[in-house]
Parts: structure tokens; sequence; C-alpha cells
């Protein structure tokens, strides 16, 4: 690893400690992942945040004190640069929705293979989201059903913040979206700030949710 390069620093949130044990093996110490701590229930979760610091947390959606999404919200309202992770193996709608509303960067079943999952860990690290694709698609759809049962007025996107929109879903950091539709830095935030404002949301993942909602 080139020194220069900034080291990921990730905390594992999982009940078993076999699969904490496989996590880190297959995760330290790989492309500059650093494994630095372990927690096996919510409430040690939220402690383990506030003590280590990760950049990112890897997190199971079903522990013993409560669920993963629960201690994601807690999280991100007490530390909102940490990025969330779910890790799990439970294909289950509802949790993936509550996961993107929640403000999760990401959420991918176990069954993934070790070169998929750090690159996923890279991406959300970089500034992407990396959501479980069929996954989004069954748990958007059914959003949209959600969203017809109780109508509300369709929010009102510029022409320039529905380009920033769509690259943004896209997984493309402040700056490269600048760099595509030649921008400032400064502009494009300030679009995203305006979008975020217009669809009351607060988070990327959010943002990428509510594009791929509409192309359902």
């Amino acid at each position: 690893m080139s020194p220069a390069k900034k080291l990921i620093r990730l905390l594992l949130v999982d009940d078993h400690e076999v699969v904490r044990v496989g996590l880190r093996t297959v995760l330290h110490n790989n492309q500059g992942i650093a494994v630095v701590g372990e927690a096996a229930s919510k409430a040690a979760a939220v402690r383990a945040v506030k003590r280590l610091k990760p950049d990112i947390v890897l997190m199971d959606v079903r522990l013993p004190d409560g669920s993963g999404v629960e201690a994601s919200r807690e999280i991100l309202a007490r530390h909102p640069t940490t990025r969330l992770i779910f890790l799990t193996s439970y294909a289950n709608d509802e949790s993936s929705l509550a996961a993107v509303r929640a403000g999760a960067h990401g959420y991918v079943i176990k069954n993934i293979d070790s070169a998929l999952l750090v690159r996923s860990i890279l991406g959300v690290s970089n500034g992407q989201s990396m959501f479980d694709p069929v996954l989004t698609q069954r748990a958007l759809s059914g959003s949209v059903g959600l969203a017809r049962a109780h109508p509300a007025r369709e929010p009102s996107l510029a022409p320039q913040e529905e380009r920033v929109l769509a690259l943004l879903a896209e997984g493309l950091t402040n700056k490269e979206i600048a760099a595509s539709l030649q921008l400032s830095d400064k502009t494009v935030k300030n679009y995203i700030a305006n979008m975020f404002q217009k669809l009351h949301i607060s988070r990327r993942a959010q943002a990428a949710a509510y594009f791929v909602k509409r192309q359902v």
C-alpha cells in the first residue's frame, strides 16, 4: 500500500463470532482496509463508533438487542460522516428500504463474493452508494406502490438539478459531477443542497434511491 493512501477504518457489527472472524480474515489489510474493531450488538456498535471513530461500519440487519437500521439511525445522528453498509443474509424488501431511508450507503447480501465485498467497501469509501441491484429494485418498486396509495405532489427539480441527480445516482462525487457538467465544486454543492431540501432528504443514498424509484 502506498504511504499516501488513506487507510479505511472499518468496524464489523454482527452477533455471530464466526462471521466476524471470517470477515476480519478477508478484509483486514486488504486494499487499504483496516478492521479497527468488532461489536456483537446494537448498543456495543453505538459505543464502538464513539470510541473508535471508524470510516465505515459493516452492519448486520438483525442484532440481539435491536435492529441494525435502528443502530444506523443512532450512529448517523451522532456521527454524520460515518458511512454504513448493511451485510445481511436476509433478502428482505422492507429491511433494504428501511436501510435506504435510515441513510445507509450500501446494502449487500452475505452470499456476495469477497472481491465484490471489498469493491463495495472501496466504493462507499469513495462516496458511492452500493446497493444489491435486484433487492433494491424490489424494495423501491414496493415504495412506489406505497406512494401511489398515499399520493403527494412530485417535487419539481430544475433541469440542472435533474442532471446533477442523475450523476449523483451513478455514484459520482461532487468533484466528478462538477467536472462532468463544467461547474464549480461550490455550485454543485449548492445544487445538491437545494435538491435535498426539495426532496426532503439528507443523504446521497436517499437521492440515489429516489432517482431509481422514478425509473420503475
